[in-house]
């Protein structure tokens, strides 16, 4: 039986890269959004946030150009004006944000997908820096 699953994905980011190729890793093909093509709508995000358990602020990229410019670690920021951003730039979208019947992840590390992946990892995985996390018997090392 697949697994519907829908990942957030930036191709140029390692992170991303890994947690894709554990979901592949099952034998399910999710679908992907590459995010920064097709952000999504300013109510999907406020529902993956919401999802994952995390704050807006823990769900915005730090270290690009556009929080730095824009002053977005100042606190007087509203969340809903940081969302606002976050739609505007989807390159504060932190990713890869992951959704599986089992829950929402911003999966990193990669490794946090398999905490919501129901189906087995069918090979042993080790990510892009050599790091294993699956065993060649498919059982999850860290």
């Amino acid at each position: 039986m697949s697994q519907k699953i829908k990942i957030y994905h930036n191709p140029a980011c390692g992170t991303s890269r890994n947690t894709l190729a554990l979901i592949l890793n099952t034998g399910n093909e999710p679908e992907i959004i590459e995010y920064l093509k097709t952000p999504p709508s300013k109510e999907e995000l406020i529902n993956l946030i919401e999802k994952s358990g995390l704050s807006v602020r823990e769900a915005i990229r730090k270290n690009v150009e556009p929080f730095e410019s824009q002053k977005l670690d100042q606190q007087h920021w509203t969340d809903d004006q940081l969302l606002d951003f976050m739609i505007k730039y989807p390159i504060l979208i932190n990713r890869p944000f992951v959704v599986t019947e089992l829950g929402v992840k911003l999966c990193r590390p990669s490794e946090l997908v398999l905490d919501i992946l129901s189906a087995p990892q069918l090979n042993a995985f080790s990510k892009e820096d050599g790091e294993m996390i699956i065993d060649q018997d498919g059982n999850r090392i860290k």
